[in-house]
C-alpha cells in the first residue's frame, strides 16, 4: 500500500482553516497547482524529445492524434480548448516539421483529417513509452489498484472540468 509522507497532516485537513476556507479544497488546489506546474515543465521536455523545434503546447495535440487517429481540425481545437486560428497555426507548424499531414475525410470529401505521419507516430510513440516507463519507475511502490484509482479519479475530474 502507498504510504504518503504527509499522511499525519491529512486528518486535520478535513475541516476548515482559520480563514474559514474548506481545507480539503485548499489541499486540492495546492496539489493540483504543483502537479500542473510540473506537467507544464515535463510537456516542454517531451515536446523537445519529439522534435527540437516543437512548441510544448503542441505535444498534447500529437498525443491525441496518436490515441485517436485522424481528426478534423475543429474536433482537435474543441478537445484541446483553443480557437480555430490557434489550431491552424499549430497544425501548419506540425506539418512543416513533418509530424502531421492532412488527408481527405473519407466520410466527407469536402473536409480534411489531420493524422500523424509515420515519422510523427514513431517519434511520439518513443516519447510516450519513455514517459510511461518513468511513471512505472516512480510509482513502483504503489499498489496497482491505487494507480488505477488515481487514473479513475483524474478521469472523473477531467470530465467535471470539461462541463
Amino acid at each position: 500500500m502507498h504510504e504518503d509522507a504527509n499522511s499525519e497532516g491529512h486528518a486535520e485537513e478535513l475541516g476548515s482553516s482559520p480563514s474559514g476556507a474548506d481545507r480539503p479544497f485548499l489541499a486540492l488546489e495546492r496539489e493540483l497547482t504543483l502537479l500542473l506546474r510540473r506537467a507544464r515543465a515535463s510537456q516542454g521536455e517531451m515536446a523537445r524529445e519529439v522534435h527540437p523545434e516543437l512548441e510544448p503546447s503542441a505535444y498534447g495535440l500529437l498525443a491525441r492524434l496518436d490515441e485517436c487517429g485522424g481528426q478534423r481540425a475543429t474536433a482537435l481545437a474543441a478537445y484541446i480548448g483553443v480557437g480555430k486560428a490557434t489550431m491552424s497555426r499549430q497544425l501548419r507548424a506540425l506539418e512543416e516539421l513533418g509530424l502531421v499531414a492532412r488527408e481527405p475525410d473519407p466520410a466527407d470529401g469536402r473536409a480534411w483529417l489531420v493524422a500523424l505521419t509515420p515519422d510523427g507516430r514513431r517519434r511520439v510513440g518513443q516519447v510516450r513509452e519513455a514517459r510511461r516507463a518513468r511513471y512505472v519507475r516512480k510509482l513502483a511502490h504503489w499498489d496497482r489498484r491505487e494507480v488505477a484509482e488515481l487514473a479513475r479519479l483524474l478521469h472523473e475530474l477531467n470530465g467535471v472540468v470539461d462541463k
